[in-house]
């Protein structure tokens, strides 16, 4: 068979067109190109949806367009057990994105979703038009500096976790990175040179690897670069002085303290922290500031993007330097939000 591969599956075999056929290989490879975080949220979602399939006496895989848009409309009306609403549109979004990538990953051609999006295109509309607070997407809000000034003054730095926790919070802010891009740092990534830090950075949406300048800071207190020297040297006392940047703590400032789950032993050996455990920190240290609104470990990328902006940088540098994309969504959402003041056409009419 030079130009249709057989594939067995149980005591069937199934024709396949070998032009629409990936290898394990290059399956493994397309995986590999989706963040960890971004991996979890697919296969949460492509779970639910083969249990839906299950129940309903669909197949998932390969899924008709039919099947998505049933799938789809099935989402805006049930509610979830987490929350007791239907999904968000922007859950929905990913849940459509999950089946795709599942498809593709698998070698199979990805279900057509035209009708799938106009059912969420409806349940977009219906939201908006009976005011349900579902209808605005919730942006984490932007640590600019005196918010993060409000965070630094709640840690004490004179423990190993409080110099951690400043440190995650200054360089996040400054190397305008994701939390899941921060944990990924060892210590080898962040060399200290006479004009601050050179930080080498994987950014995950581009995937490239980015060397981030980061200069000294005008005030000691929000210096990145003070902070990460005091990260260093408290961590060679305690007999760290390679591996992880950023490491769990316990209550004793032991780090990577064992973690024991039903006898096994779990989390990462090195101690290196997990993106959601880096997120907390941001949590926590807005929630003992007492700030208010919704923060998250993307609150410093866009604090970092709302500030610049206001500070004059262009869009072209700030994009170069936080690793977004040409053309960036996100970022253009950043920018205009922080233009909306200083650069308002209403203004001198």
């Amino acid at each position: 068979m030079s130009e249709i591969e057989r594939r067995t599956t149980g005591a069937d075999a199934v024709p396949v067109d070998i032009d629409r056929h990936l290898s394990p290989a290059a399956q493994e490879a397309i995986r590999a190109g989706v963040p960890d975080s971004t991996q979890r949220a697919y296969s949460s979602d492509m779970t639910a949806f083969a249990a839906w399939c299950a129940s309903t006496g669909r197949r998932p895989l390969p899924a008709t367009a039919e099947t998505v848009t049933e799938y789809v409309a099935y989402l805006t009306l049930t509610p979830s057990g987490r929350t007791g609403r239907p999904l968000a549109p922007s859950s929905i979004e990913r849940a459509i994105a999950a089946i795709r990538t599942a498809h593709r990953a698998a070698g199979e051609t990805a279900p057509e979703t035209m009708g799938a999006r106009k059912v969420l295109t409806g349940y977009r509309r219906r939201l908006a038009e009976t005011k349900d607070p579902a209808a605005t997407p919730r942006r984490a809000a932007p640590a600019v500096p005196d918010t993060l000034r409000a965070m630094l003054d709640t840690l004490d730095r004179g423990t190993l976790a409080g110099a951690r926790d400043a440190l995650l919070l200054l360089l996040g802010y400054a190397a305008a990175a994701r939390v899941s891009e921060l944990v990924t740092l060892d210590l080898a990534n962040v060399a200290e040179t006479e004009d601050g830090l050179l930080v080498t950075m994987r950014r995950w949406k581009t995937h490239h690897d980015q060397e981030v300048a980061v200069p000294y800071g005008k005030v000691p207190a929000t210096c990145p670069v003070r902070a990460s020297r005091a990260l260093r040297t408290a961590m060679a006392s305690a007999g760290r002085t390679a591996g992880p940047l950023f490491v769990r703590i316990d209550r004793h400032g032991r780090i990577a303290p064992p973690m024991v789950r039903k006898g096994q032993p779990i989390g990462d050996p090195t101690g290196r922290l997990t993106p959601a455990a880096a997120a907390d920190v941001v949590t926590r240290a807005a929630d003992a500031a007492g700030l208010v609104g919704q923060w998250t470990g993307h609150s410093l990328r866009r604090g970092f993007a709302t500030a610049a902006r206001r500070n004059g940088a262009n869009l072209e540098r700030i994009g170069r330097h936080g690793g977004w994309a040409d053309g960036s969504r996100a970022l253009l959402a950043y920018i205009e939000d922080a233009d909306r003041w200083e650069d308002n056409p209403v203004a001198g009419l």
